[in-house]
């Protein structure tokens, strides 16, 4: 779309403004000042949707710059330079700042505001997304439910994954993963299937969606 590209710079400018979730939040409001971090260009085909930064990527502004975001790289067959290659890769996370940790320790699940206030509009001017790389069980609910698919009644994570397959024909194309973190370190190891069969299909569908330059 021709005209995209300035109505995304007007967009993204004023998401980076963005302060719902502190000074008009649905629930207790952001514990600290908002970072929104999200990237998206009018020639990126491929589009890494995930849950919400975490603290690491709150502090530098970079997404995915930390130890998972390694492992998803590696799980894609790319090093840092195409992954950080705004034209070609775009980063929308179902949170756009980090959410802010629970009493245990963990964060807390992606604000709302973002996806009742941005979503929307986002993936409207963003129609040339071929491959969607679903990221997490917010972000796979979300996605699957915008283009129509139906999730089984009671399906957890690992089933949805574990039929990435039928989303191959998908327009856009989606490739359902579990979040890269280290606490799902056993999770794949107790499912081999995933390395073994789906890494080498989403190295594929990476490649194909960044037009064999990676």
């Amino acid at each position: 779309m021709a005209t995209s590209a300035p109505h995304l710079d007007a967009l993204l400018a004023r998401i980076a403004a963005c302060r719902l979730c502190r000074d008009a939040p649905k629930g207790a409001p952001l514990p600290h000042e908002p970072r929104p971090v999200v990237r998206i260009s009018s020639t990126a085909r491929l589009l890494i949707a995930g849950q919400a930064p975490g603290v690491r990527v709150h502090r530098s502004g970079v997404p995915f710059d930390d130890p998972s975001g390694e492992r998803l790289r590696d799980w894609m067959g790319i090093d840092r330079a195409t992954f950080y290659d705004g034209a070609r890769i775009a980063v929308i996370p179902m949170g756009f700042c980090f959410p802010g940790l629970d009493a245990k320790g963990s964060d807390l699940p992606p604000r709302p505001e973002c996806r009742a206030a941005w979503h929307d509009e986002l993936f409207a001017l963003a129609p040339q997304i071929e491959t969607i790389l679903v990221v997490g069980s917010y972000a796979q609910d979300f996605h699957l439910r915008r283009l129509g698919h139906a999730r089984v009644k009671g399906e957890g994570m690992t089933a949805l994954v574990s039929r990435w397959r039928d989303f191959a024909v998908s327009n856009p194309r989606l490739i359902p993963l579990p979040h890269p973190s280290w606490r799902n370190t056993g999770w794949l190891k107790r499912n081999p299937w995933f390395e073994a069969e789906l890494v080498p299909d989403l190295r594929a569908a990476v490649l194909e969606a960044l037009d064999g330059r990676a």
